[in-house]
């Protein structure tokens, strides 16, 4: 099932998605959202500094990885994280756990 249709059936909309580093800083600098899922590794570069904007904004988010979590750095360390491939309940975990970090609930 792709992420889109799982978000979808645990209530939620994606309102855009980005897959070079350059767009997903736009995107997290700019753009509306309640929720970001990151894929740690995109295109081969750190997400890093995409999370940072999103921490900066008080945006939640939570990390999406087929490898270890051992990229992550540690000021991220409590950031939910989410193996591939997805399983929905693990992700609707994820996402819950996320929002209530930053004082939303679901």
């Amino acid at each position: 099932m792709l992420i889109e249709d799982m978000l979808g059936e645990l209530g939620h909309e994606m309102t855009a998605s980005a897959a070079h580093l350059d767009r997903a800083l736009e995107l997290a600098r700019n753009h509306e959202f309640d929720l970001a899922i990151l894929e740690i590794n995109l295109a081969g570069k750190s997400i890093h500094p995409v999370a940072r904007a999103l921490k900066d904004r008080n945006i939640a988010f939570v990390f999406a990885s087929g490898y270890d979590s051992s990229d992550i750095l540690s000021e991220f360390e409590d950031t939910p994280i989410v193996g591939k491939p997805f399983e929905i309940e693990r992700l609707a975990e994820a996402i819950s756990r996320a929002l209530s970090m930053n004082g939303r609930a679901i």
